[in-house]
């Protein structure tokens, strides 16, 4: 019998009062377990009204250590409920098993893969957004200026792009450290469609090549 620690989230205090977000998050957890684990065990359950920008939250941070110390499950909705930064991710499923309801056959190294390609695919649009106001403005548009969150925003982005690779090797180095070939990551990244640097397909050798970076 699994056992299951849930943790849902909204970002506002207006979310919390209404209820509405907080009881979109629990259907979707009572659909899973209804699906996915019908014999199953809830050894407690955590919501909170908090951005998911801060990294230090008392009602998570309850919730991954009884998780731990009761060997259950973290359970969320959605990947976001948590954070969207990748290494908050990665530090959380360092220390606790995670399933989302969004995604319920993967597990923490797909989890932490996913959490990988959204912040790539937001700098991405970011980056797209960019260029087309460049050609605009060179058109003779006459472009407003950016809010200063909005810089900051497209700022943290790119550099988000920019680390993307180091994320690729973190990932390694975590299942490395679990004993699993080169051979086998390659496949899970190439199952999970995340191509290499050069855009291309990974194999043993490559995984291994990003490996050394680690030394």
């Amino acid at each position: 019998m699994e056992r299951f620690v849930i943790y849902t989230r909204v970002s506002t205090k207006s979310q919390g009062k209404s209820g509405l977000g907080l009881e979109a998050q629990r259907r979707d957890i009572d659909l899973y377990l209804q699906n996915y684990a019908p014999a199953h065990e809830i050894v407690g359950s955590y919501q909170e009204v908090v951005t998911g920008a801060k990294a230090d939250r008392e009602e998570l941070n309850q919730a991954v250590d009884l998780a731990r110390s009761q060997n259950a499950i973290l359970l969320v909705s959605k990947l976001d409920r948590l954070s969207r930064d990748v290494e908050f991710i990665a530090g959380l499923i360092k220390r606790v098993t995670l399933r989302v309801t969004a995604m319920p056959s993967a597990d923490n190294f797909q989890l932490h893969i996913y959490a990988a390609l959204a912040e790539q695919e937001r700098a991405f649009i970011s980056l797209r957004t960019k260029q087309a106001l460049q050609i605009a403005k060179a058109r003779g548009v006459k472009l407003g200026t950016a809010r200063p969150e909005a810089r900051k925003r497209i700022e943290a982005i790119k550099a988000n792009a920019d680390v993307f690779a180091s994320k690729v090797i973190e990932t390694i180095r975590v299942h490395r450290s679990a004993n699993r070939t080169y051979a086998y990551i390659a496949t899970e990244l190439n199952k999970l469609g995340v191509p290499t640097a050069r855009g291309g397909k990974w194999h043993g050798s490559t995984v291994r090549n990003y490996a050394k970076r680690l030394a």
